[in-house]
């Protein structure tokens, strides 16, 4: 069969610890799988639990779902291949350890596209706790001390720490190495598997494009002075360094902060403790659709994020709204957000420089807009949906065709 006949009727499994929406992994996976099943392709879902949040969506684009089991995955995964005999699986964010060894000796293609750090990295975010400042070594001895990783936060247990496994993060990775294509998300990410001894002939760079907004839609850069932010709130998206920022700037403002997080709480009494109540609002999660009005009265759009973004999606979103970005340079920011041309590149952790920033932006609508308007001529030109899916397509066919069946590689 030829490649562009394979194309035409694919079937392609998706593999992810959630099932719902939640952060950019999880907008990737749906918006990625409406557009291939829009394409003709047969698309299933080897999933974690729920989110409980945007599940219809999902249900309406997966009518193959499959739950992962944790007391038996591995036989999970063999009963999943088994039933919907993919072509291929495509693998995003899963440390399931008997569910990566089921995928990696089933002899199934597999490509995994690499989100962020949880693949190479036992805490999950490449910074140091308590100093914050962003490690750039691979996987070593040097995790257990004096970095101390194999203590993590416990969220779901009765205590607050709880054992992270050195020689399981081993496993991962060595099980991950058999993959037969890595997709990655910047040139930054590419370093940090080759770094972890993954070859580079099977990392591929393709950045997850969001679906294109409205093409006549444009900020009214109104008067309101209204920031955005829109993200996780989590430590390492540095949401509290933001409002130390923002407690800085001299004009009046509005700040909206979409998303949720366990960092909230600490946030909100944070903005009350800075004097920000006022300006300051936390609105949680909202759907995608919703998002777009509160760009409508944009000025600037805010990334905080301290730890080494692998790539930084929320800027390219708002590029594509027609507004300026302002950002920490941490990780693969750098990649998209020129300082001075589509938005400012602020020194790593630069409270004052990051309120000078915004507050320039603030005062000058006019270079807002300017800048607004070089962001979505960028974003234009180099990120464009259709082609990042038929870039996959093309991906997934070279994989197909040169993979051994039976046998992986």
């Amino acid at each position: 069969m030829r490649p562009n006949e394979l194309a035409a009727n694919m079937r392609i499994l998706f593999v992810h610890e959630r099932f719902g929406a939640w952060a950019g992994a999880e907008a990737n996976v749906l918006a990625t799988a409406r557009e291939l099943k829009r394409r003709g392709h047969f698309v299933g879902i080897l999933h974690g639990p729920g989110t409980r949040k945007g599940e219809s969506a999902w249900e309406e684009t997966f009518a193959d779902r499959f739950p992962l089991a944790p007391a038996n995955s591995r036989a999970a995964v063999r009963t999943v291949l088994e039933g919907f005999q993919p072509d291929l699986a495509y693998v995003h964010k899963l440390a399931d350890l008997d569910a990566l060894e089921a995928l990696a000796t089933a002899g199934v293609p597999l490509v995994r596209m690499v989100h962020d750090h949880d693949l190479c990295c036992m805490r999950s975010y490449k910074y140091f706790y308590f100093t914050r400042r962003i490690c750039t070594r691979a996987l070593s001895p040097f995790c257990i001390f004096p970095c101390a990783a194999v203590l993590g936060r416990n969220h779901a247990g009765v205590f607050p720490v709880k054992w992270v496994s050195y020689s399981a993060k081993k496993t991962e990775l060595r099980l991950n190495r058999q993959f037969h294509r890595l997709i990655v998300n910047s040139h930054y990410m590419r370093a940090e598997l080759i770094r972890n001894g993954f070859a580079a002939d099977k990392i591929e760079l393709h950045t997850p494009v969001p679906p294109p907004g409205e093409p006549s839609f444009r900020s009214s850069f109104s008067d309101r002075n209204l920031i955005v932010y829109a993200g996780q709130i989590v430590r390492g998206k540095g949401v509290d360094v933001l409002l130390e920022s923002l407690a800085r700037v001299r004009v009046p403002f509005e700040c909206i902060i979409l998303g949720d997080g366990n960092h909230r709480p600490f946030c909100e009494q944070l903005s009350c403790k800075l004097g920000l109540a006022e300006r300051v609002h936390f609105k949680g999660y909202v759907p995608a659709e919703e998002l777009k009005h509160y760009y409508r009265q944009c000025t600037v759009v805010v990334m905080s994020s301290v730890w080494p973004e692998p790539f930084g999606m929320v800027g390219i979103e708002a590029m594509r709204y027609g507004l300026p970005v302002v950002a920490f340079d941490a990780g693969g920011i750098k990649e998209w957000l020129v300082d001075g041309h589509n938005g400012y590149l602020v020194p790593w952790m630069d409270r004052a420089a990051y309120a000078a920033r915004v507050e320039e932006l603030l005062r000058n609508k006019t270079l807002a807009r300017q800048m607004g308007e070089r962001g979505l001529g960028l974003v234009s030109e180099h990120y464009d949906f259709s082609k990042y899916v038929i870039g996959l397509e093309e991906l997934f066919n070279r994989v197909v065709a040169d993979a051994p069946r039976g046998v992986n590689a």
